[in-house]
């Protein structure tokens, strides 16, 4: 299973009810550039999703998925550099795109070794900060080694389509 679909997963659990099917089962999808807009059967919502690797970082594989609701707006995000100790914990950091900060000591789950999620009440200047940005940063408290820049091009086009997934979702 590609990381991308893990974290679509992950997703999943926040914003609806488990699925039976064990093969998630797409109802809607569409590309903005590398980015893979998505409403699964098994999902309320629908998210947007990246992922890429790069080559001045060993070939690590870096995954962005961004889903919201009227209530939430969920940030996961796997870096297959990380190794996170304890599945559940809670970490603080900073997050800011290349020209804005967004949140200072925000709350990030760590979901498994390589994986956290952030849940933020809905905030649409978040939405517009992330549609502006070419990076966005998580700049964790005491820890610059775990501390991450993540790739987001294009954000702008991929937010717009998860909008209209949102307001179009079967």
């Amino acid at each position: 299973m590609n990381r991308s679909h893990l974290a679509a997963g992950i997703l999943a659990c926040v914003l609806s009810a488990t699925a039976s099917s064990s093969r998630p089962a797409l109802a809607q999808q569409s590309k903005v550039g590398d980015w893979t807009i998505e409403k699964r059967a098994q999902d309320t919502h629908c998210n947007a999703s990246r992922g890429y690797k790069d080559k001045d970082d060993e070939n690590r594989d870096y995954v962005i998925v961004i889903t919201y609701s009227e209530q939430a707006i969920v940030i996961v995000m796997i870096y297959d550099g990380w190794e996170w100790d304890k599945v559940g914990e809670i970490l603080r950091a900073d997050v800011g795109t290349d020209d804005a900060d967004i949140m200072k000591k925000a709350k990030w789950e760590v979901m498994d070794k390589t994986t956290v999620r952030g849940i933020f009440a809905y905030d649409q200047s978040i939405m517009d900060r992330l549609a502006k940005a070419k990076r966005l940063t998580l700049d964790f408290e005491d820890d610059e080694d775990d501390s991450i820049e993540m790739q987001i091009p294009r954000a702008g086009e991929a937010l717009a389509a998860l909008k209209f997934c949102e307001e179009n979702r079967k």
